[in-house]
């Protein structure tokens, strides 16, 4: 039987889903780099693979965390892809209770930053499509002044379909009993926005979610240190290696390229290196397909790649 410690769930199409944890856990729904894989326009062998086999796809970035004690749900990330996401959702932690005809899809959001594939998923909350009504979403002060400040996103605000909150470092939002989020200031191209990472404290474990960061050294935290301060961390994998996108300068996109975020850590405690899951990887990424060389020393290094649909236990073992 597995651990219910970090199960792993593959969700082919006619798979029957194994048991899910009866304590707090984080559902997978998304492990791509804002557009997804394949990516729009892309005719590479590595989109063509994943249009035509459904396990080498991967959706934007994104986390559900499902309380199976009370039935609530929270989004991480508001999605390109999310209409495909809550059909995710509703399959591993389907409502149980549907007080009205249009229950709320999540009972609140956080969002890292404001950067397309991390929030444009609120467009589908707005009347046009959803109709949310008053669904909190929880974010840094700066990234909730652009929100109410700019279209289309202000309608949503304006006519309450969402509820900006307001989410500080050191100031954990409290969900349930021995459930809480944190926030941490990360440095990204901050654009719109400020970015934030969040990290997740259930009953038993803590889970990071750091999927865009600029170079580890640009961090006043030691990649080392936040490491130690979690039991998992899934951690920006965008690029394995410079050079990766032809005719670009990687310098516009800065990220710690899996390569650095391996080699720094080579000579750290395999205990401490199991715990990063790479996320975020975008479509030139060789490591988004299990059979390539670069995944493969991922796996050696004793560090992994998300998958979409994996499921990782807040609970105790």
């Amino acid at each position: 039987m597995m651990r219910a410690g970090l199960a792993l769930l593959v969700l082919a199409a006619c798979q029957t889903l194994p048991p899910t944890p009866q304590a707090p856990y984080l559902l997978v729904l998304g492990s791509a780099q804002d557009g997804g894989l394949p990516q729009i326009g892309c005719r590479e062998a590595v989109c063509e693979r994943a249009r035509i086999d459904e396990n080498l796809r991967r959706r934007v970035t994104s986390l559900a965390l499902v309380d199976p004690r009370d039935g609530r749900r929270w989004l991480f990330d508001a999605s390109p892809d999310l209409a495909e996401q809550v059909e995710l959702v509703e399959r591993v932690a389907p409502r149980t209770h549907r007080a009205t005809s249009r229950p709320p899809l999540f009972d609140g959001v956080f969002l890292t930053h404001a950067h397309v594939g991390h929030y444009a998923g609120l467009a589908q909350l707005g009347r046009e499509i959803y109709g949310a009504r008053e669904l909190p979403v929880w974010c840094s002060e700066r990234m909730g002044a652009f929100l109410r400040s700019n279209g289309p996103w202000s309608l949503l605000v304006d006519t309450r379909a969402i509820e900006l909150c307001r989410i500080a470092p050191r100031a954990p939002v409290e969900l349930g009993p021995g459930l809480s989020v944190d926030a941490l200031r990360v440095p990204h191209r901050d654009e719109f926005s400020d970015t934030l990472a969040f990290v997740v404290r259930g009953p038993g474990r803590s889970v990071a979610y750091l999927p865009d960061i600029d170079k580890w050294e640009r961090w006043d935290v030691p990649l080392e240190d936040f490491l130690a301060s979690v039991d998992l961390a899934l951690v920006d994998g965008t690029f394995f290696a410079d050079g990766e996108v032809p005719g670009r300068s990687m310098a516009e996109i800065p990220h710690p390229f899996i390569s650095e975020t391996l080699a720094r850590l080579s000579a750290a405690p395999l205990e401490l290196r199991r715990k990063v899951v790479f996320t975020h990887l975008n479509h030139t990424n060789p490591a988004a397909d299990p059979r390539s060389d670069a995944a493969r020393a991922i796996r050696a290094s004793g560090m992994r790649v998300a998958r979409d649909g994996e499921v990782l236990a807040l609970g105790e073992d």
